[in-house]
């Protein structure tokens, strides 16, 4: 398959390599201890991220028992977070960079077949209207801070769990469902998808324990000039890299940001800050899980292909981000889909929410600065 090389465009980080290459579990979270320190007194000498902004995208159901791994008390069987998309830029080689990361099309998402099975379970209108709510979509949000499709260079997911990215990245085919006569055309014309080797291999012959998260055949025609593969950990740009966190899926990877604050980390890992210090939080149920069993994090946990690689990924993720400035014993991570209160589900009202994040000023590649709202 014909792809670009990543490694003429990003710094490989090979701080974490012996960690990632040791199958002892224990001794690996061992070494991603001693290699934290160094990674980050490295990578905040690259510099901070010019721009580093969310945006939400849609709030929907997600079972308990999956958000909040064996840890809260409550009886519901589902809690419910915001999905959100990340707008990244920095300078380097004389110009502005824009990443999109996690920009879900969450129309198409809702074919993946656990969530399929749900509309059909409880219904359309139910699903979408009363279950779920929806805010601007990706094409909104950019339009609405002055980006264009053609200012993306990037967009990347933390894995590929429910993405369909025919209508962002186009395809060699024409699509039944949403283009039968013609190929699909790239909405951004220009945008590369950054995918951990790892996670597009597995693609093809998925595990039954994978299959119901996946949607493998909307990439089978995506364009091959649009694929752009790394191995682990990569630096994009001065305050901007993917650390490699597997355990959630094989090839998941974490956004990493150094802003006015110290370093950010972002991911599906966890669902919650306070899943990174559960002896933390009033969740009930979740300090109570830390102290009985001495665990550090509350995993995301709805597939189990690795458990303890993921949970020695959130160590990292947990170390690797600076803490808040409000909650000095709450790191600055930020879940992808992070957990908020509702009606449906009490007992399940997160201790804190970070909401958002707004550093710097979003501007088009040559433009004006455009103040992100």
């Amino acid at each position: 398959m014909k792809v670009l090389d990543s490694n003429a465009l990003f710094q490989k980080i090979t701080f974490f390599e012996e960690a990632h290459a040791d199958p002892n579990p224990g001794r690996q979270l061992e070494r991603i201890r001693e290699a934290v320190p160094r990674f980050k007194e490295w990578f905040k000498a690259t510099g901070k991220a010019t721009a580093f902004h969310s945006y939400d995208l849609i709030t929907l159901p997600y079972p308990k028992k999956y958000a909040l791994w064996r840890a809260a008390w409550s009886p519901v069987a589902y809690i419910w977070f915001t999905n959100r998309m990340f707008i990244v830029q920095w300078e380097a080689e004389g110009r502005v960079w824009t990443l999109l990361n996690e920009p879900t099309e969450y129309e198409l998402a809702s074919n993946t077949p656990y969530f399929a099975d749900q509309i059909r379970k409880y219904g359309q209108f139910l699903s979408h209207t009363l279950l779920s709510y929806r805010y601007q979509t990706v094409e909104q949000h950019l339009e609405s801070v002055g980006l264009r499709p053609e200012d993306v260079d990037f967009i990347t997911f933390d894995h590929l769990h429910t993405q369909d990215v025919r209508r962002w990245l186009g395809t060699t085919r024409p699509q039944p469902d949403i283009s039968p006569d013609a190929p699909v055309k790239a909405y951004f014309p220009h945008a590369k998808l950054i995918v951990q080797r790892k996670e597009w291999d597995i693609l093809p012959h998925l595990h039954p324990l994978q299959k119901i998260w996946y949607q493998p055949e909307k990439f089978e025609d995506i364009l091959e000039d649009r694929l752009l593969f790394i191995d682990g950990d990569v630096l994009l740009g001065p305050g901007v890299a993917l650390m490699w966190t597997p355990g959630h899926t094989q090839g998941n990877h974490s956004l990493v940001v150094n802003t006015d604050t110290g370093i950010w980390v972002s991911s599906e890992n966890g669902v919650a800050a306070e899943c990174y210090a559960p002896r933390e939080s009033g969740i009930p149920g979740l300090r109570r899980y830390a102290e009985k069993t001495g665990f550090e994090v509350v995993l995301n946990a709805n597939t189990i292909e690795n458990t303890s690689r993921q949970y020695n990924s959130m160590v990292q993720e947990k170390l690797v981000a600076d803490p808040c400035e409000n909650h000095p014993r709450i790191p600055q991570f930020f879940p992808s889909s992070e957990l908020r209160g509702h009606l449906f589900a009490p007992g399940t009202k997160p201790s804190h929410q970070h909401k958002r994040v707004a550093f710097g000023t979003i501007v088009r590649p040559g433009g004006k600065g455009t103040l992100a709202k």
